[in-house]
C-alpha cells in the first residue's frame, strides 16, 4: 500500500505511533513510530507532509503522507511539551509549546526555529486566521487566549476568556473564536473585533475540543463528560441536538474533525483505541475505525 487512497492519519498517545488508514476499507495499511505521547497531527496545504507533535518531549515530526515514511524530526528546543499545531504554509508550521509557554514557529525546510513567548500558563491548541497573519492559542490554566502577529512575531494581547479555554476554532469570515470550556458545560462564542464574549451556548460537559465545517454554517464540540457531540448553528449561534457517540466517559473522547464532507465528522475514542465517523444529519455511528493505543489527533490527507 502506498497511500494513494484518501487515508486517515491517528496518532496514538498511548505507544508513541501513528496509524495510517484507507478510508473507503478501513484497514491500516501503515503504523509508525513516532517522537513520544504524540497527541496532535495536522496534514500540509499540499497534502504532502503530515506534522506529528510529540507533546512528551520537543520534537515534531514530519511524514510522507503517500508512502508513510518519516522524512524528519525537528527538535523544536527551547520549545517543550508542542501540542497544537497549525500550517502557515507548506514550509511554514506552528506549534503551541505548552511547558515553554510559547509560540514555535519552524521551517520544516530549512529546520529553523523561532519562538514566540506568550508567557501565559497551559498554551495548548492553536489556530490561524483566514489571512495567515494573526494566530490564536488556547492557554487552559490562564484562562486566556493569546493573539500573535506572524509578521511581526510577537504578541499582541491574551483575551480573558475565562474558565480552562482549550478547544478552538474560527468562523470562515476570521471574525469570531469559538471556545470551549473545559470547566464548565458551555462554548464561547467571542468577537475577535472588540475581544469579547458575545454569546455562551450550551455543551454537554467538558466541550474540549470544538470544529467548525467547511462551508462555515456549522460547528461542533467534542464533550469528554459525556461522550457526545454538540452540534451549532454558526449564524444562529444556536444548539442544533446532541448526538452521543461513546455515551460514556471512560471513552475518552477528545479529538473531533469534519471528514471529507460537512455531513460526518470523525470522533477519536481514546480510551478504547478507535475513531468513530458519525453521520450528522441522523446521529448514527456510521463505523468505527480500529487505531493504536491512545488514539487522539486525527486528520485527513486532501
Amino acid at each position: 500500500m502506498t497511500g494513494f487512497a484518501r487515508t486517515m492519519i491517528v496518532a496514538n498517545k498511548g505507544e508513541n505511533t501513528a496509524s495510517f488508514i484507507e478510508m473507503e476499507t478501513g484497514k491500516e495499511w501503515s503504523r509508525q513510530a513516532t517522537g513520544p505521547s504524540p497527541h496532535e497531527v495536522s496534514v500540509s496545504p499540499n497534502g504532502k507532509l503530515a506534522a506529528i507533535a510529540a507533546y512528551g518531549g520537543s520534537t515534531v515530526d514530519l511524514f510522507d503522507t503517500r508512502t508513510a515514511k518519516r522524512i524528519k524530526t525537528i527538535d523544536i528546543s527551547p520549545g517543550k511539551a508542542p501540542h497544537g499545531i497549525a500550517w502557515v504554509s507548506d514550509q511554514v508550521l506552528l506549534l503551541a509549546a505548552e511547558k515553554s509557554r510559547s509560540l514555535v514557529v519552524v521551517n520544516v525546510d530549512k529546520g529553523t526555529v523561532q519562538p514566540v513567548a506568550l508567557d501565559q500558563a497551559g498554551s495548548h491548541m492553536v489556530v490561524l486566521s483566514p489571512d495567515y497573519r494573526t494566530a490564536y492559542v488556547s492557554n487552559v490554566a490562564a484562562g486566556t487566549v493569546s493573539v500573535v502577529d506572524l509578521r511581526a512575531m510577537k504578541k499582541l494581547s491574551d483575551i480573558q476568556v475565562g474558565g480552562n479555554p482549550e478547544g478552538l476554532a474560527l468562523t470562515r469570515d476570521g471574525k469570531e473564536l469559538w471556545v470551549g470550556d473545559n470547566s464548565a458545560p458551555h462554548v464561547r462564542v467571542v468577537d475577535l473585533a472588540s475581544g469579547k464574549t458575545v454569546a455562551v451556548l450550551p455543551s454537554d460537559p467538558v466541550p474540549i475540543r470544538v470544529a467548525m465545517s467547511r462551508n462555515g454554517k456549522m460547528a461542533i464540540s467534542s464533550n469528554i463528560g459525556a461522550g457526545t457531540i454538540s452540534l451549532y448553528s454558526v449564524t444562529q449561534r444556536q444548539l442544533l441536538r446532541t448526538i452521543p457517540v461513546s455515551g460514556a466517559t471512560d471513552a475518552i473522547q477528545v479529538t473531533a474533525i469534519f471528514a471529507d464532507s460537512d455531513d460526518r465528522v470523525l470522533v477519536a475514542e481514546t480510551g478504547r483505541n478507535t475513531v468513530a465517523e458519525v453521520q450528522l444529519d441522523n446521529g448514527k455511528v456510521l463505523r468505527r475505525f480500529e487505531v493504536g493505543k491512545g488514539g487522539d489527533g486525527v486528520a485527513i490527507v486532501p
